[in-house]
């Protein structure tokens, strides 16, 4: 029973994982999706409560973590960005957010010799505005929608890059 304590958080964000690679086989925005992406959505904020609550907070918590989140918004960007008409620059600026991103895992992994996740507010706002993304596109576009997640996300990757890069600069001073 303790080990089930112990690993329940990690349980939770692999039902994640494994509920955005069950979404690449629904039809797009049909009750099934929504009902996945809910209950991926639903263990991305039960985790974290189930980590704090149990005292089970871990660094590999938090990599299982980041990576759920990211094949989750991958998954999503491979469904919707599809069905939508989003300019050329939207996709340049999208691959440019994923480049600062690699970028500062990089620089975190060859400073600390370990894969550095910030869970920065940023980070987390641009998680929510993602998620609710679908549930606006009956009534904004798209494109606006898409631009302001962007000014958020871009935010949020060269605010966790300068994290990474000033967390490795004090430890060396």
């Amino acid at each position: 029973m303790e080990n089930l304590k112990r690993y329940s958080a990690n349980i939770i964000t692999g039902f994640r994982i494994f509920l955005s690679f069950i979404l690449l086989f629904c039809p797009k925005l049909s009750p099934v999706f929504y009902a996945v992406y809910f209950a991926a959505g639903a263990s991305d904020i039960l985790d974290g409560i189930v980590a704090r609550k149990t005292n089970t907070q871990s660094e590999f918590g938090a990599k299982l973590d980041t990576l759920a989140d990211f094949i989750f918004v991958a998954v999503c960007m491979v469904k919707l960005l599809p069905i939508y008409s989003i300019p050329m620059w939207m996709y340049i600026w999208i691959a440019a957010i994923v480049l600062i991103k690699f970028i500062s895992i990089l620089i975190g992994y060859m400073k600390q010799n370990k894969f550095v996740a910030v869970h920065s507010v940023l980070n987390k706002i641009t998680g929510g505005l993602i998620f609710v993304l679908p549930l606006t596109l009956s009534f904004i576009d798209i494109f606006y929608s898409s631009i302001a997640i962007c000014v958020i996300a871009t935010a949020a990757a060269v605010w966790e890059c300068c994290a990474i890069v000033r967390m490795q600069k004090s430890k060396e001073d």
